[in-house]
């Protein structure tokens, strides 16, 4: 009976001992499951903060970046302590007591929960980093066709400057700024992983802008060409003109001095040696203009074109001041009373402008105004002798009229800002 009493007692020990073993064992698993699942959480954030960190360079990423190490670190302590766990309780051993299983299973779910529980804080971390991340994946978005759009601007770029190549166009300054953006598309072609999503984001965005200025710019070249072959063409053209036209100022000149007194011609002295100096130089600068245009230096042969221009714009002027100024000597002197009578009508309009709606005219405006008429009096006095100063009188009425004009302005600014 004894002995059978003690049978029980060992069964019933034993059976006690296995239910405690399944239940560590049970408990082992699960921590094992809360380790695997808190690793795989990891991993995938990992990933994410790779990105933002490729991406964003912004205060709250790196702080972003800085938490996860942090988290890092604490995985690392509650990984370090559920392995210690597992490695300090032997589930397998034949001699295990109940006592101890319960020991091994308190263990394993102490280790579970710090998992868990780290786990659950990392997971919500990684939900508050979702517009962050969405930020960064839009980037990364962009990427790609970023990159084909900049590789397709120098693709476009280089079939142009083949195309004017072929017509006979070197276009050697487009060339070399394209040269200089082959260490670009080597950068572009290593990609972000080696740059940076956003350093590869700029520089796509620089190559494109560069590829397509050089493309735009070969492209105009035939027109280019085209546009400084007319210009040489009409510039020397206009050269050949302006020196025949250069001729008729000796005998307007001397026209001058027949007829009417030193001071309506003084300043005209110089106008033949002007002339011929400023058609000398614009043919000069023409000859260059050639030289550039065929050596295709096209900002060179644009820049002497400009300067032809100005100068046959100067000597065309004083051609024209000479014989402008015979013809309204002619006039004025064979008949003066137009300039007389159209300088006082402006007068007399200002005046009664000066005065509508007013008993008595401002004095800012009424003394420019009495003097103008002063002035037309002496001009018209002056007009005394055999060879009266035709040319001072002529000034000074236009002088005149200009005075009329500024008080007229000032009038209607006046009232206009007033009303």
């Amino acid at each position: 009976m004894n002995g059978g009493g003690a049978r029980r007692w060992g069964w019933g020990g034993g059976g006690r001992a296995e239910s405690r073993r399944a239940e560590a064992q049970a408990a082992k698993d699960a921590a094992a499951t809360a380790f695997y699942e808190l690793d795989t959480a990891q991993r995938d954030l990992r990933i994410s903060i790779e990105t933002l960190a490729a991406v964003d360079d912004s205060p709250a990423s790196r702080r972003a970046v800085e938490d996860f190490a942090e988290f890092g670190r604490r995985i690392d302590q509650v990984s370090h302590e559920y392995i210690a766990t597992v490695d300090a309780h032997d589930l397998e051993r034949d001699d295990l007591d109940a006592d101890t299983a319960s020991r091994a299973r308190r263990a394993m779910d102490e280790a579970r929960e710090g998992l868990e529980r780290t786990r659950a804080d990392l997971e919500r971390f990684g939900q508050g980093l979702g517009p962050l991340l969405e930020k960064a994946e839009t980037q990364l978005a962009r990427l790609a066709p970023a990159v084909e759009r900049a590789r397709q601007a120098l693709l476009g770029a280089t079939k142009a400057l083949d195309a004017v190549r072929a017509a006979g166009l070197r276009a050697d300054e487009a060339a070399a700024r394209l040269a200089a953006l082959s260490p670009e598309l080597t950068r572009l072609n290593e990609g972000a992983a080696r740059h940076g999503v956003r350093d590869t984001l700029q520089r796509a965005e620089r190559v494109l802008h560069e590829a397509e200025g050089v493309r735009r710019e070969v492209e105009l070249l035939p027109e280019r060409a085209a546009e400084t072959d007319r210009r040489l063409s009409s510039l020397r053209t206009r050269a050949e003109a302006l020196r025949h036209r250069a001729q008729n100022v000796g005998p307007v000149l001397s026209e001058l001095r027949r007829r009417f007194a030193v001071a309506c011609w003084e300043d005209l002295q110089n106008v033949p040696d002007q002339v011929a100096g400023a058609v000398r130089q614009a043919e000069e600068k023409l000859a260059e203009a050639r030289t550039a245009r065929q050596e295709q230096r096209w900002a060179d042969a644009t820049a002497r074109l400009s300067t032809v221009r100005a100068l046959l714009n100067d000597a065309d002027e004083a051609v024209s001041a000479a014989g402008g100024r015979l013809r309204r000597l002619n006039e004025v002197s064979f008949d003066h009373s137009g300039e007389v009578e159209r300088t006082r009508f402006a007068i007399r309009d200002a005046q009664r402008l000066a005065m509508a709606g007013r008993s008595h005219p401002d004095p800012r405006h009424a003394g420019p105004l009495d003097d103008s008429v002063a002035r037309l009096e002496r001009a018209v006095a002056g007009l005394s002798g055999r060879h009266p100063d035709w040319w001072g009188f002529v000034t000074e009425l236009d002088a005149i009229r200009e005075t009329v004009a500024d008080v007229v302005r000032r009038i209607r600014e006046e009232r206009a800002a007033g009303g």
